[in-house]
């Protein structure tokens, strides 16, 4: 049955549409932190459909929210008055730690970010833009344009002019070896001798902690300090929340918290999992900056009523139930585990991350370059044991990827390292 379907899916999609493993898996139905695939396997699912289902599979409350929604309308538009969408809004615009803050509702982590990029070059009245090394922004031609991630940029043609800063990863580069302290200071001396040699940019877009690049993250107050010196030059700060939101970092509700010495960014994005599966992505920004644009615009399916109630049920029950606490408690509890680990494996390089949102990264043993190929069967054997990871990273895909449901309990954060453990042991020699 999978082995038909594989073969109708290469006759009708694209060849660049990636999929997992050497005998790819249909995953048919999940409940809790498990899904099931076609033939009846169970797995644990420690990838989440990349970050999306943020709460757990078949969530009582947004299935229910969904049902109930669709029994009444699915779909208006923005052309119309949305209860739903205002009431979302209202939410995040509190949640969000941006003053006068105004939400405008995507389908997509993409979309939100070109319609950041659409605002702050705008705005600012500049082409120009500044972004991480090692960064991901989406899909789309503006956001392929910015991304600082070979494996993840089909074409170097750009609507935009990127520049690309030190200081997203920080145990790789020219400035791995020094300490947190100093490693802030080379990044921002990086910084101001980079706009000494370029026109005035728009903005800064940075992940806290890069998704596709394999959860890599700068010292806690990078941001902080890079924004003190664009706002000095009025650029602005977009953070792309689009997996780092909604308390998946376990210490902040939003990756940016922990850079917040100087304020929050100017606009951010937001999508992944806040929908729990559902498509919803979003911009919030300053007033003056959400309202710059000086023609007409709508947005056909973002903010539709179903995705709305999605949301807004998934929303509170992450915030009446603590998930972000959860991500702080069992994050903290696993990424020990994997470190014990680690410690006894030599292809492991590091094992970083916070909260629900881990990296293991692996090289071949006895040096410092990426071993992409022990990811890929370091992915299958845990596959074959029934747990399901991500893959990423700037360095050759070499990352494996950690971000189950953030209401992950200990005792299946156990049984999910265990798994790991025993497909790192008898994949790496």
């Amino acid at each position: 049955m999978t082995e038909d379907l594989l073969g109708r899916h290469r006759a009708v999609l694209p060849d660049w549409l990636a999929l997992y493993y050497e005998d790819p898996l249909e995953i048919t139905h999940g409940e809790g932190r498990y899904v099931w695939d076609s033939e009846g396997n169970k797995y644990l699912d420690f990838f989440g459909g990349i970050l999306t289902t943020m709460t757990a599979h078949a969530l009582p409350e947004v299935t229910k929210a969904v049902s109930e929604q669709a029994g009444r309308i699915i779909h208006s538009s923005t052309l119309y008055l949305n209860r739903p969408m205002v009431e979302m809004a209202e939410r995040i615009s509190q949640l969000s730690g941006i003053p006068d803050a105004r939400v405008f509702f995507t389908t997509s982590g993409t979309e939100a970010n070109d319609t950041a990029l659409l605002l702050a070059t705008t705005y600012r009245r500049s082409n120009t833009i500044l972004a991480m090394r090692n960064s991901y922004h989406g899909r789309s031609f503006s956001a392929v344009g910015i991304t600082g991630n070979r494996g993840w940029s089909p074409t170097s043609l750009s609507p935009l002019q990127t520049l690309y800063v030190h200081g997203g990863v920080r145990t790789r580069g020219p400035y791995a070896s020094l300490s947190d302290d100093d490693f802030i200071a080379a990044c921002v001396d990086d910084l101001q001798d980079l706009l000494g040699h370029t026109r005035p940019p728009a903005a800064l877009i940075a992940e806290p902690i890069q998704g596709v690049g394999g959860f890599t993250s700068p010292p806690d107050g990078l941001y902080a300090a890079f924004r003190e010196v664009l706002h000095e030059r009025g650029i602005l700060w977009i953070a792309d929340e689009v997996q780092t939101g909604w308390g998946r970092t376990g210490d902040h509700f939003w990756g940016w918290q922990a850079h917040d010495q100087n304020g929050p960014p100017d606009i951010l994005t937001f999508a992944k999992g806040i929908g729990n599966g559902m498509s919803i992505g979003g911009v919030v920004a300053r007033a003056e900056i959400m309202n710059c644009l000086d023609s007409n615009s709508i947005s056909t399916f973002g903010g539709t009523q179903i995705t709305m109630a999605a949301g807004l049920a998934n929303l509170s029950y992450l915030l009446e139930h603590d998930l972000q606490g959860n991500a702080r408690r069992v994050g903290g509890l696993l990424i020990e585990r994997l470190r014990a680990v680690a410690a006894q494996v030599p292809g492991v390089r590091e094992v970083r991350g916070r909260g629900l949102m881990l990296g293991v990264e692996l090289v071949k043993p006895g040096t410092d370059e990426a071993d992409p190929q022990t990811a890929s069967a370091v992915l299958e054997a845990a596959r074959a044991e029934g747990l399901l990871l991500g893959k990423g990273g700037g360095h050759n895909t070499s990352a494996l990827r950690i971000a189950p449901p953030l209401s992950l309990t200990v005792a299946e954060a156990e049984e999910g390292a265990a798994i790991l453990e025993h497909a790192l042991r008898s994949t790496i020699q």
